[in-house]
């Protein structure tokens, strides 16, 4: 695992022909092409964010897909060349073929980025908050993206205040522990964006791993996420 860490991959691992528009402010790099994602590996990022959009006909077969399976919480591992079988049979066929080469594509890139041979993979409807308080993650690296629904929310490193996170908030609300000074210092991903978050376990980055939290889902929606793990 530290071996995958302790050098990025080459440029040519995510090339395009496009040019990258990024924005980098206090430990995050923001890019509308994949390769933006490669970002992590620099010392002073602890979230990549790819902003990306789905076709009309996605966001469709989406939106059918959780109307069929309500409760779905699926956690198997996969390598590239498993992942899309493994999620068929997983989800019993009901899955749109476009969904599942998204998702079998997004294991193959976090593979490619840290030599891996296969992830741990969560898909799951939500219907709740499943992580309602500010935290970081206990992991190297994590890869969210959200198909359905509402995204996942962050904070920047100037806006939040370390000290007051867990049991440091002396059981307060996020809104009024001192973690954050107002509202409008919570970062929100869009519906089809694809973050890695750099957790405690990254080498170097154990006082510095994002600060995020699952969103309160409203009360007529649900959420379709996906989160990839080293296995």
């Amino acid at each position: 695992m530290n071996a995958a860490l302790s050098e990025p991959l080459s440029d040519a691992a995510f090339s395009t022909q496009n040019s990258i528009e990024e924005s980098y402010t206090q430990r995050s790099s923001v890019g509308i092409q994949a390769n933006v994602l490669a970002d992590i590996y620099q010392e002073n990022i602890n979230i990549a964010l790819w902003q990306r959009a789905f076709k009309p006909e996605l966001v469709t077969a989406i939106s059918e897909f959780v109307a069929l399976n309500p409760r779905l919480s699926k956690s198997v591992t996969v390598s590239p060349s498993s992942a899309f079988e493994i999620l068929d049979d997983a989800t019993d066929g009901t899955a749109p073929k476009a969904l599942l080469e998204d998702i079998a594509e997004l294991v193959d890139m976090f593979c490619c980025l840290f030599e891996l041979d296969d992830v741990g993979l969560r898909l799951a409807t939500l219907h709740g908050a499943m992580c309602p308080r500010f935290h970081v993650d206990k992991v190297p690296c994590r890869l969210v993206t959200t198909y359905h629904g509402i995204a996942t929310q962050w904070l920047n490193e100037y806006s939040l205040d370390r000290s007051k996170l867990g049991h440091a908030s002396n059981g307060k609300p996020d809104s009024e522990s001192g973690l954050y000074a107002d509202d409008s210092d919570i970062q929100q991903m869009t519906c089809a964006d694809v973050a890695l978050l750099k957790g405690q376990s990254w080498i170097g980055n154990e006082n510095t791993a994002l600060v995020h939290r699952s969103p309160a889902v409203a009360t007529a929606g649900a959420r379709l996420l996906l989160t990839l793990d080293f296995a």
